[in-house]
């Protein structure tokens, strides 16, 4: 099998976080030294290839596929789309907190969750799920947050009313948590 082809394979599904040469080497069972010269081989390649938009990055200990420099507008245009929106679980938990208790400060946010929010409003600024909603009228006058008519859209709302009521959700989850436990008891 084409050496080069499976470094290539594997790093593509490796996806950002990428291998190192030690991981590549097991994954291909080769010694690492062949596999070292195959990936300057395919840099090679992908750097001298025109129609490419692809290169091999390596970030510390660890190779990556990454887009070439000349793409960065292109890749800006879908980041912003609404194609590229795939909410983690984090954003979607600083989502709902903006949605259920705006306006409302990052250190609020904080607060509510436990662990620091910037990232999580940074992106869901950037997709346009919410926006700044003016300043709070204390020391610092920090930023408040809301949600933006494209949240509404995204999700099917008209209004926040249409958003299930937390008593509701709190229920649920209980529910959720004492059938949980039902499940385990019986398993052991």
């Amino acid at each position: 099998m084409n050496l080069i082809g499976q470094c290539q394979s594997l790093l593509f599904v490796s996806g950002e976080e990428g291998l190192s040469l030690v991981e590549l080497a097991s994954l291909v069972d080769q010694p690492q030294e062949k596999v070292r010269y195959a990936l300057l081989v395919l840099e090679e390649e992908l750097s001298h290839n025109p129609h490419s938009a692809i290169r091999l990055g390596k970030v510390k200990d660890r190779y990556q596929l990454v887009t070439k420099s000349a793409f960065s507008e292109t890749i800006k245009t879908y980041a912003r789309s609404p194609f590229a929106l795939k909410l983690s679980q984090q954003a979607l938990e600083t989502l709902a907190i903006i949605a259920y208790q705006q306006p409302i400060t990052r250190l609020a946010i904080d607060e509510i969750r436990g662990v620091g929010s910037s990232a999580m409003i940074q992106r869901l600024m950037m997709h346009d799920l919410i926006c700044e909603a003016g300043r709070q009228n204390s020391p610092g006058r920090p930023i408040l947050y809301q949600v933006t008519d494209y949240f509404y859209q995204y999700f099917g709302l008209k209004n926040l009313s249409d958003l299930p009521d937390l008593e509701t959700i709190k229920a649920q989850e209980e529910g959720q948590n004492q059938s949980d436990d039902l499940f385990q008891t019986e398993l052991f």
